[in-house]
């Protein structure tokens, strides 16, 4: 066999690698949305994805683009049998360079400020790099988005370096008008993409 010279150097791949972004979707109808939004970054990123039990309610798993994983709660152990084994949540947030929320329930968005984990996506959030960027893009009712709680658990996660993206005025799902929709994926994507 021939050594290797400088001429037969295996070649090198110099080109950056895609961003990796991690996109969860908590229990709102604006979930309704986020296959579009998973649509959107697998143009010109690597997308995983994260679903929590109240939000498949609303996501058409099919309507996923076929290149986006979908990870939910009932993911998070079934691999894990010993210690030394991944721990999925380790493993996301490992993997992610950035992670967005859309939609951020009323709820999801209580357990964060609160620390409480008691699923994949805050799982996710408690484990999380503050060094890479996390997007939030709350949906909830109007009083719900007006209520003194929601002022509270918005200034928490702000001080922990979690950027919001804020909702917007519109008919609700429920028929009301008021704030508290979700931003439009394309509103979403361009907050993200001129980061």
């Amino acid at each position: 066999m021939e050594p290797m010279t400088s001429k037969m150097k295996p070649v090198q791949n110099n080109a950056p690698r895609r961003p990796r972004i991690l996109l969860a979707a908590s229990g709102s109808v604006a979930a309704i949305k986020f296959a579009n939004l998973c649509r959107s970054f697998t143009e010109w990123a690597e997308v995983k994805a994260v679903a929590t039990k109240a939000s498949l309610h609303f996501i058409d798993k099919a309507s996923l683009p076929e290149d986006v994983i979908l990870y939910t709660d009932e993911d998070e152990w079934s691999t894990w049998t010993k210690i030394g084994d991944s721990v999925l949540h380790i493993e996301l947030r490992r993997w992610a360079d950035i992670m967005i929320i859309a939609p951020l329930s009323a709820n999801t968005l209580g357990k964060i400020a609160g620390g409480l984990c008691d699923n994949l996506l805050t799982c996710i959030v408690r484990a999380w790099d503050y060094d890479k960027p996390l997007f939030v893009a709350p949906a909830m009712n109007t009083l719900m988005w007006n209520n003194p709680f929601t002022e509270k658990h918005l200034m928490v996660i702000d001080e922990l370096g979690i950027s919001l993206i804020p909702p917007v005025s519109k008919r609700l799902a429920c028929g009301d008008y008021g704030n508290g929709a979700m931003a439009e994926p394309s509103l979403i994507y361009q907050a993200i993409n001129l980061r």
